[in-house]
């Protein structure tokens, strides 16, 4: 057994839970003995009692009570099978030593929950090329969204880009067929959102409910939400290729505001009516015919600083194949639509 000592948090070491950094300093010791030592007392951060999940920063004094000096049993990892390596691997589009981009698939969830026990963070580790740790996610896509999703290589990484979305520093725009055409054709969306009450099979606690602007602040539970959305081309009435982009980042936020106005993207059955056909002017999640039932949305860009060289970095990513059906069938291509069509909007 150790003694008892004092351990200053390094630099470099600063915004992590502390049962991670004992971990990586104390290899030997388990989660279990972890939470024991907070639980008692005997584990303590500049003298203040502290929880495992406790986040240290640099300069702290961390007091770690007497350790084992035998190493814990090994936990071996789950591994990912060749199949899903090789399709996670087959999505990245962009990597640095700081930073890698996947072209999320449609259908594959960005984290386990709700029964879901494959997903992207799951695969993280065929994901490490060569590094020591796996990526980390620094934000989320809903499960049937496609598009751009960023992972952090390293603590530094992760923690300049969830800083710079918490800070609306990073741009977003995705892609979506629409029913109905939205006008006027460049504008924005304020409803609030609130989560549905109620659980049941058809997931309604997991339904994101619009709130009028006015009655956002007397709504319990209630918060602000914010869309521009732009109509790029259209189907005569029955639909629309729009861009929007999120300037809050609130579940499902796309998918509410959209069917709150009238126009719900095609596929959406959660809250467009998933039988329910568009016969135009907007509302019905289906077009039919040989338009297919997924969702059409896609995170199609992401604007961000790059965390090390500070440039402005711009990833973009290509439609999965069932919207490109939708799109070769109406006759658009991707080339058609300007990169950034919100522009102008963020000019000062």
């Amino acid at each position: 057994m150790s003694r008892v000592q004092t351990v200053t948090v390094a630099e470099g070491e600063g915004d992590q839970r502390l049962d991670r950094w004992m971990k990586r300093r104390f290899p030997q010791v388990s989660q279990g003995m972890i939470e024991k030592m907070c639980r008692k007392g005997e584990c303590r951060i500049d003298g203040g009692r502290v929880k495992s999940s406790t986040r240290v920063e640099e300069g702290m004094q961390v007091r770690i009570p007497p350790l084992p000096d035998k190493a814990a049993p090994v936990v071996v990892r789950t591994t990912v099978s060749d199949a899903d390596t090789k399709l996670i691997q087959s999505c990245v589009i962009y990597r640095d030593d700081h930073i890698i981009a996947l072209n999320k698939p449609p259908g594959l969830a960005t984290q386990g929950g709700s029964g879901q026990t494959r997903h992207v963070d799951g695969m993280a580790e065929a994901l490490k090329f060569g590094f020591e740790e796996k990526p980390r996610l620094v934000h989320r896509l809903d499960r049937d969204t496609s598009g751009v999703l960023l992972m952090a290589r390293t603590r530094l990484a992760a923690k300049a880009l969830t800083a710079a979305m918490r800070h609306r520093e990073t741009r977003k725009i995705y892609w979506a067929l629409v029913a109905g055409v939205p006008t006027p054709y460049l504008a924005e969306i304020k409803y609030g959102l609130v989560k549905a009450g109620g659980h049941g099979k058809g997931g309604e606690g997991e339904k994101m409910v619009a709130v009028h602007p006015r009655d956002i602040e007397s709504t319990f539970g209630a918060k602000r939400a914010h869309t521009l959305y732009a109509t790029l081309y259209r189907v005569a009435s029955r639909a629309a290729w729009v861009a929007l982009e999120p300037l809050t980042g609130r579940t499902h936020q796309l998918r509410a505001h959209m069917a709150e106005i009238g126009h719900p993207i095609i596929g959406d059955g959660k809250y467009g009516g998933s039988g329910q056909e568009n016969m135009g002017d907007g509302w019905g999640a289906q077009l039919g015919g040989i338009i297919s039932k997924k969702l059409h949305l896609h995170a199609r860009m992401i604007r961000f600083e790059h965390p090390e060289t500070r440039k402005v970095t711009t990833i973009t990513a290509a439609m999965p194949e069932h919207m490109k059906q939708s799109w070769d069938t109406f006759g658009w291509t991707e080339d058609l639509a300007a990169e950034d069509p919100f522009e102008s909007l963020h000019d000062d």
